[in-house]
């Protein structure tokens, strides 16, 4: 993957904004279910180990 290089002479100005509490929400729901997601396939990669041995 090549270095992306920041253009000469342009300034990026960027202006956040609070999340509602809908976003909020929103991205804790996502983040609690991908937890929950990699937690059940690490552990079903545990049980496949321990099948194995």
């Amino acid at each position: 993957m090549g270095l992306i290089r920041e253009p000469l002479d342009v300034d990026f100005v960027v202006e956040s904004r609070p999340l509602t509490k809908a976003e909020e929400k929103a991205i804790s729901d996502f983040i609690r279910a991908d937890k929950e997601k990699r937690k059940q396939k690490e552990e079903r990669k545990t049980r496949i180990i321990k099948q194995k041995s």
